[in-house]
């Protein structure tokens, strides 16, 4: 069985074992953090950080965790609209006046924030997504592909340039700026977005399926799901320097499970976590709110959204290209991140899920014991 490094209460012993099991089963390396009212009760890592599998995954080995930057950002706009500062049912031209060409002038901010603005294809050459500057003109150029708000398709990269562009605005900080320091900082949770050089000998760079090369491209899970319109991005871009420097707020986070789990406990604790305030209940309320439910036009599979955030029954959270995963279950006060090194096919992956069902396990036995 795979070696497998960290801490874990007793009652989670389904956890280590989920993930040893992934590594067994070919994967190079990945951590999983489980926290309950904030505080870790899983935090382990395994396997390698490199494809020759030469350099062990460390404590604070990170990874670019791709869409599960998405709650990063999102957070990012519920403290704002928490603080009074930001109008979730705003037209985004408040805060962001060029954004009202081409027929915009309707999309309000909860439009982007649920993917319903319209506007889901990244249609610009992959080197602008490193230049905010041209990401953002790109899309105040863009008309809206239906009715803001009467339909959802995901916005796998353009969400976090609308939302981080609003968070700019507003805050007068960019996104990555606006985290740092109102968020990752306070709670001392090593996630970055925007990846500084002084970080990159840490960096687990993802691994291609088996059988694919640095040359594989995202693909929606859905089989009903169109192809996508926009351009595609490649496991080379994501692996690249110019991605880490960058901020893509909806796809280069880095972080490992730990932060994670820390960061997004602010979600499942009612805004508080560790004696760090970042939002009210009712802020932490909002984002569950359901904004749309039905076939995803771009995933091609029926979703639930809320405010950022993907509703799934009484859990809510989002996975990433690749396979990380966070997972918010407030009822429990509970967090699970999972991230990995390691893609599998979109189809075929259901390494997530498998760590979650292992830590509702551990949850069940909390239960039994209080």
């Amino acid at each position: 069985m795979a070696d497998i490094q960290g801490s874990y209460d007793d009652l989670f012993t389904a956890v280590p074992g989920a993930l040893a099991a992934l590594l067994d089963a070919g994967d190079a390396g990945g951590s999983v953090a489980v926290f309950v009212d904030g505080e870790p009760v899983v935090d382990v890592w395994g396997g390698f950080a490199d494809a020759e599998r030469t350099v062990p995954w460390q404590r604070d080995t990170v990874v670019n965790v791709y869409s599960v930057t998405k709650t990063m950002t999102a957070l990012c706009a519920l403290v704002l609209a928490d603080r009074g500062e930001l109008d979730l049912d705003a037209p985004v031209a408040r805060y962001w006046p060029e954004f009202a060409a081409a027929g915009k002038e309707a999309v309000l901010v909860r439009h982007l924030l649920s993917h319903t603005a319209g506007l889901p294809d990244w249609d610009g050459p992959v080197e602008e997504v490193y230049d905010w500057a041209a990401a953002t003109a790109r899309l105040v150029a863009q008309a809206p592909q239906w009715e803001p708000g009467s339909a959802a398709g995901y916005h796998s990269l353009t969400q976090g340039f609308l939302v981080g562009e609003v968070v700019r605005r507003v805050s007068g900080r960019s996104v990555g700026e606006f985290f740092a320091a109102e968020i990752a900082g306070p709670l001392g949770a090593d996630f970055h977005i925007g990846l500084g050089a002084e970080h990159d000998h840490r960096v687990a760079l993802t691994v291609p399926p088996p059988g694919r090369d640095e040359d594989y491209t995202a693909s929606a899970p859905g089989r009903g799901a169109a192809p996508a319109a926009g351009t595609a991005l490649s496991v080379r871009d994501g692996n690249s320097v110019a991605w880490r420097r960058a901020q893509i707020p909806a796809a280069s986070g880095f972080g490992n499970a730990r932060s994670v789990a820390l960061v997004q406990s602010v979600m499942a604790c009612g805004g508080t976590t560790n004696g760090v305030s970042l939002l009210s209940q009712a802020g932490v309320d909002r984002a569950w709110v359901e904004q749309f439910s039905g076939e995803d036009r771009v995933l091609g599979m029926p979703v639930r959204w809320g405010l950022g955030y993907g509703l799934f029954g009484s859990s809510y959270g989002w996975g990433g290209w690749g396979g990380s995963l966070v997972m918010i279950e407030p009822a429990a006060r509970l967090v699970v991140a999972y991230v990995t090194n390691q893609m599998r096919e979109p189809a075929e992956d259901t390494r997530g899920l498998e760590i979650v069902m292992s830590a509702y396990d551990g949850i069940t036995g909390m239960g039994l014991r209080a």
